[in-house]
């Protein structure tokens, strides 16, 4: 009778692999944030020099108040454009987007990506205990999906 394997009994692998998978793991914390009293031609200024496309608007207590973003500003830019008037000193509460859909911080990346699916918007912030800590983008949800593989899902 022949020899079916060299190899010695053994040990069985577990192949189980902990991705993280929250929303936690993959926002940004290191937010640019607005107050509702500066002036559009001010955050035009920021979107540009910080690359970004939209922020969170705090109050002075530091409560998320609204979201302004490029489209936004495009408000601000066609009216100016149709009453031929210079970009003016007008305040971000005046365009920001008030009524803002959050997301809690313990929700995982799939549940993430179907508010992103259901609602079109590029960024969300991210909520613990009524505070802001971070803001999630679409892009965030592609790179968490691309460290992800195939077996991983659950």
């Amino acid at each position: 009778m022949g020899i079916k394997s060299f190899r010695g009994a053994r040990k069985e692998t577990k192949k189980e692999f902990d991705a993280p998978i929250m929303v936690t793991d993959y926002m940004t914390k290191k937010l640019v944030s607005f107050r509702p009293e500066q002036s559009i031609l001010e955050v035009m200024e920021l979107f540009t020099k910080y690359n970004i496309s939209g922020g969170p608007v705090l109050d002075d207590n530091g409560f998320l108040v609204g979201i302004i973003s490029e489209a936004d500003c495009m408000k601000q830019i066609s009216e100016s454009r149709y009453f031929n008037l210079p970009i003016l000193e007008k305040s971000v509460e005046t365009y920001m987007t008030k009524n803002v859909e959050t997301i809690p911080h313990e929700m995982s990346i799939f549940d993430a990506a179907g508010v992103f699916h259901k609602n079109n918007r590029r960024r969300l912030p991210v909520m613990k205990d009524g505070l802001l800590v971070g803001q999630i983008s679409r892009k965030d949800i592609v790179i968490a999906a691309l460290r992800l593989t195939g077996h991983n899902w659950k």
